[in-house]
């Protein structure tokens, strides 16, 4: 994913996590239609149609549903989201794809936050 081809403060990216992946990928390919495209164990992108924002299916333990929104200044954005009542899960870091922190809102639901 190249956070550069999407608007900043826009949903860019999903993450959809959870045990025993291959039904995942059946489920979302077959309700759904969305290319699902495994990339080794526990990882998948998945590619839906038009315009709408691609993500990936990831392994874990429970399942739960994550959106990535890009932002024009990632520290700032993490900075902001503490001062309004979040917290941090992960700090800034580099991937080697993009970089990316994540952050909960103060109902504990977790964002990434996408660099621009």
């Amino acid at each position: 994913m190249t956070s550069s081809a999407h608007t900043v403060n826009a949903v860019a990216h999903f993450d959809v996590f959870g045990p025993e992946t291959g039904r995942l990928h059946d489920f979302y390919a077959g309700v759904f239609g969305w290319e699902v495209d495994a990339r080794g164990p526990g990882y998948a992108l998945v590619h839906t149609p038009g315009d709408t924002p691609d993500g990936a299916i990831v392994e874990a333990e429970r399942g739960g549903l994550t959106i990535g929104i890009v932002v024009a200044d990632i520290d700032a954005a993490v900075a902001a989201a503490v001062k309004r009542g979040g917290s941090v899960v992960m700090p800034p870091t580099d991937n080697g794809w993009v970089v990316k922190a994540q952050v909960a809102d103060p109902a504990g639901n977790r964002l990434s936050l996408i660099a621009a």
